[in-house]
């Protein structure tokens, strides 16, 4: 088994992959030690915006990547997120394979 830090690295490699170059350049400086306190504030302000996903401007996908960037200095949450995230992706998997079996009309 990974260890946790990989395993939070893979999933921040996953996000990085599919945002924009200018976002996925301010996610590493964010991941940096010395960003300590810019990296809590935009955490805190993505777990926000997540919670208000149902608002236009806003989106779900702040919520896990706000998560993650806490769990990133508070090593309590980082073993129940990297759960959650297994079973997220675990579920994501088996709606793709389920809408890949139906044929289509």
């Amino acid at each position: 088994m990974a260890s946790v830090k990989a395993e939070l690295d893979r999933y921040f490699e996953l996000f990085r992959r599919r945002v924009p170059t200018k976002v996925s350049t301010f996610i590493l400086w964010l991941r940096e030690p010395s960003s300590f306190w810019v990296r809590v504030v935009v955490a805190g302000l993505l777990i926000l915006g997540g919670v208000f996903s149902f608002l236009p401007i806003f989106g779900l996908w702040m919520l896990p990547l706000g998560l993650l960037l806490i769990a990133q200095d508070i090593p309590i949450l980082q073993k129940p997120l990297l759960m959650a995230l297994r079973w997220i992706e675990a579920k994501w998997e088996q709606l793709r394979a389920l809408f890949k079996k139906k044929p289509s009309r």
